[in-house]
């Protein structure tokens, strides 16, 4: 086993798509990500005004639109058609439209009607300004009202219980600042990294079989196909965990992403993923010693898994079947692991069926290891 670990750290060194794949992009990946969010969620993003009333409480609740977080009131428009016709362009996301004498009628108690207008093209620029619109229309008749209600002679203990019988507290558990950041990274980046495991994998393997150093492989292995596949396995298994690891020093200790589960449980689960990932890479190339269909299938099942992990889409409301396919996804079982232990600090045993899941993908070769001796011994490359 030490012969084929020195021949495979010979390849290493020799063959820079070693380093560049399981070394350079990961990091390059790690650093790109967690610097595109990094302001947390998305800051100041355009909105239009379409102000007919040009009251002074129009004019207040625009100020105080625009004072939001993530909004920015970029520009004002006559007509709510040039307020489309902009948003359709991707000028800006969203609009609020006031009708003429809208102050007056809700002084009087007539209910006018404000509209905002926002589209959904953008999922998540549409999310967060439809909240903000929603909030600061609120919060303008609020203020109307308890303005009419002061002049009216109504003690202040009493006005606040009648524009607000219920007072809502919401808790975000978890991630209080809804920062995507902290949310998306997490599982963006070790899904990048899984599908340079799962190709690399593949590749190094069906190496042996383009390069026609099959035969000379098993023989320095005894022709223990077990001996051989350690030996070559072990120097990427711990480049990777060792890219792995630093990761989650950087997110954890450097960036300061939230979590809860100790740091015996983050590289547990760093090195259990990595163990699934080349444990389904060895079995996808046992399944198909084709380096091309093999490499072809693990990419397609490391870019699926981005669909079926459940952050963009919940599992629980995908169609059954797809429900049960994403138990098939080892990045499903990654994140699941991720949010229950790490970022809600549940116990492992909450999570202990996605755990035996990492193991059994990273026992998945098994009973295959016949069938790739056999294909070492027996298969030609075919371009």
């Amino acid at each position: 086993m030490w012969e084929i670990i020195k021949r495979e750290l010979g390849f290493m060194r020799h063959n820079g798509l070693y380093v560049a794949c399981l070394v350079v992009f990961p990091m390059l990946v790690m650093i790109f990500f967690t610097t595109l969010m990094g302001a947390g969620q998305p800051a100041d993003m355009p909105v239009g005004v379409v102000d007919l009333d040009n009251s002074s409480m129009s004019r207040k609740v625009v100020r105080s639109l625009d004072a939001f977080q993530n909004t920015h009131v970029k520009a004002r428009y006559t007509d709510v058609s040039a307020a489309r016709e902009a948003m359709q362009r991707g000028e800006i996301y969203a609009f609020i439209y006031f009708p003429r004498d809208c102050a007056s009628n809700m002084i009087s108690g007539r209910q006018p009607g404000i509209s905002f207008y926002y589209t959904m093209s953008f999922l998540s620029a549409g999310s967060l300004l439809m909240s903000d619109l929603k909030t600061i229309a609120t919060l303008g008749y609020a203020g109307v009202a308890q303005a009419k209600l002061q002049a009216m002679g109504v003690p202040e203990s009493q006005i606040m219980p009648l524009l607000q019988p219920i007072k809502v507290e919401l808790h975000r558990i978890g991630n209080p600042h809804t920062d995507y950041n902290a949310y998306l990274s997490p599982m963006l980046v070790p899904g990048v990294m899984f599908l340079f495991i799962f190709i690399f994998t593949a590749y190094s393997i069906g190496c042996e079989l383009k390069y026609e150093r099959s035969h000379e492989w098993l023989k320095m292995a005894g022709g223990n196909i077990w001996v051989a596949l350690m030996g070559k396995m072990l120097p990427q298994m711990l480049l990777s965990m060792l890219m792995m690891s630093a990761y989650l020093i950087y997110i954890y200790g450097v960036m300061g992403f939230p979590h809860e589960g100790s740091w015996m449980v983050i590289f547990l689960l760093g090195f259990l993923s990595v163990l699934a990932a080349e444990g389904f890479g060895i079995f996808m190339f046992s399944l198909l010693p084709s380096m091309r269909m093999s490499m072809s299938l693990c990419s397609l099942w490391a870019v699926l898994s981005f669909s079926m992990v459940g952050t963009a889409f919940p599992v629980m409301a995908m169609d059954p079947a797809l429900e049960t396919l994403a138990w098939l996804f080892p990045l499903r079982h990654y994140f699941v692991v991720y949010q229950t232990s790490i970022f809600s600090g549940y116990s492992l045993t909450y999570c202990w069926v996605n755990i035996v899941c990492l193991i059994a993908f990273a026992l998945l070769p098994l009973p295959l290891m016949g069938r790739l001796k056999k294909a070492m011994m027996t298969f030609k490359y075919m371009d």
